[in-house]
């Protein structure tokens, strides 16, 4: 393959030339949706103790912290890569963001990524310090988003199997992406911007259930703005890096599906199929399909606490590699534990926001049902094929019932998806978690179903600001790691 007609060239003649009339309608408000959630996560994540952490990180460099771009959900206005970081990492502070579907049945669903939380913070960021349109972002973000889920459709399963966490990795390379499109870049700078964002490319599985995960899509996110605006002012990098034998695709998964890509992009687009999910509990996504499952059990069968001997939970081989933690000690594991999500809806029948806290996650209640759940790789679940999240639960009773059942997708997936409403009820929870006021919230929510005809985004950046910066949280302070043995 030349370099004149290589795949790097096709994907920056993709970010460089489609228009925004080339988006299909469907897939623009599907586009609006996962901007409007994330959004909605941002406000939430940056209450969080990771937040605190980031604003006295950002204060400790010296630069001014009232002029810039917005980080979401406090007053602090810095450079953009600045607030891209930060923005990036609260997006995906509780796990709470969408997530990718896959096509191909040897594609591990936990493989793919969480497209927003690398996507939409450069764009906004760039788009507020430039005062460009609500077009201008949500069509950078769209391509963003096209480029890093046919990027990791396309890479070999090796790089998630062994470790790298692909929100992270190919975040940075959908980063570089998107600020390309809002600086303006031509084909030789796209191509090169990518070079610089790939080289960037970094995050691995092991910090899951860590503040370092959500540091990924943050790192990803201010990683993109520096590729573009080095490969702005002439620097060079490789204009081959997703498909040369030293590349990407090479290095980071020993190799790549050319089919999965090459011709693909907006081919059709994810948004359209096979589609990204929205997540209606603040969880890992692979926790999701048998979290509404076991809803449906515990409302169809009037399921008490005290009735509960045991449960049996089975997946693919591929879930529990993911869902790490069995006994989780704080809220940050509780995401990646499927016996603590099993647990907390069968004692409180919810799990929101408030559900994960270190205060619930280590109460003697939840800790005892935890212990009844059993997690493992169920033969049926295994032959389902890795593209889905099958789960399969069976619960014994101590009235001698047994009852169960299977789900391979969860709520909020394109097969049973929220309504506008039900995602406009979660940002809502989200934005009261993080404190903005409801007049911002029911506006955000307009501005962002209309996104396409907003004439400056600042208008919409200026409502999730939150006045004074908040003090260190106690309700979510994360406990120690506990020492590994």
């Amino acid at each position: 393959m030349s370099t004149e007609k290589s795949l790097t060239a096709y994907v920056a003649q993709f970010i460089t030339a489609t228009k925004p009339s080339h988006v299909p309608a469907d897939v623009t408000h599907l586009g609006k949706r996962s901007i409007l959630d994330g959004l909605g996560l941002a406000l939430a994540g940056n209450a969080a103790e990771s937040g605190h952490i980031v604003r006295t990180y950002l204060k400790s460099l010296g630069f001014p912290t009232d002029k810039g771009c917005t980080v979401i959900g406090t007053n602090m206005k810095v450079p953009a890569r600045f607030a891209a970081f930060a923005n990036g990492i609260a997006i995906h502070a509780d796990d709470y963001d969408d997530t990718q579907l896959a096509v191909a049945k040897d594609r591990v669903y936990g493989l793919l990524t969480h497209p927003t939380a690398p996507a939409l913070p450069p764009v906004l960021a760039l788009g507020e310090r430039d005062n460009r349109s609500g077009l201008d972002v949500l069509t950078a973000y769209q391509l963003s988003v096209e480029v890093e889920t046919k990027i990791s459709e396309a890479i070999h399963p090796r790089h998630y199997d062994h470790g790298f966490h692909s929100t992270a990795t190919i975040g940075a390379i959908a980063a570089a992406a998107g600020a390309s499109r809002m600086l303006g870049l031509n084909l030789e700078q796209t191509r090169r911007a990518l070079g610089i964002g790939a080289s960037q490319s970094a995050g691995l599985r092991e910090n899951f259930g860590t503040m370092t995960k959500p540091f990924h899509p943050g790192r990803s996110a201010e990683s993109g703005i520096v590729a573009a605006e080095f490969a702005k002012l002439g620097w060079t990098a490789t204009p081959i890096v997703l498909e040369a034998g030293r590349g990407f695709f090479k290095a980071a998964g020993g190799g790549y599906d050319a089919e999965m890509i090459d011709g693909k992009l907006g081919k059709p687009w994810t948004f359209a199929f096979p589609g990204v999910s929205i997540k209606p509990h603040p969880s890992g996504s692979l926790t999701h399909p048998g979290m509404g499952l076991m809803m449906e059990l515990i409302r169809q069968h009037d399921i008490k606490p005290g009735q509960v001997v045991r449960v049996r939970v089975g997946t693919n081989r591929h879930m529990p590699n993911a869902l790490i933690h069995h006994r989780p000690k704080n809220e940050l594991q509780a995401k990646f534990s499927m016996e603590f999500c099993m647990a907390i809806l069968l004692l409180e029948r919810k799990a929101g926001l408030a559900e994960f806290t270190d205060k619930v996650v280590n109460r003697a209640d939840v800790r005892k049902m935890i212990e009844k759940v059993e997690f493992s790789v169920h033969p049926e679940a295994e032959a389902a094929g890795y593209e889905k999240m099958t789960t399969i639960i069976a619960i014994e009773l101590s009235d001698g019932r047994k009852i169960g059942g299977r789900a391979d997708f969860g709520k909020g997936s394109p097969a049973n998806p929220m309504t506008d409403e039900e995602l406009s009820n979660k940002f809502r929870e989200c934005a009261a978690w993080g404190k903005l006021p409801k007049a911002n919230a029911e506006k955000i929510i307009d501005l962002v179903f209309n996104l396409e005809k907003l004439g400056s985004i600042r208008k919409l950046t200026g409502l999730l600001a939150i006045g004074a910066h908040r003090a260190k949280p106690k309700a979510r302070k994360v406990a120690k790691p506990a020492k590994r043995k």
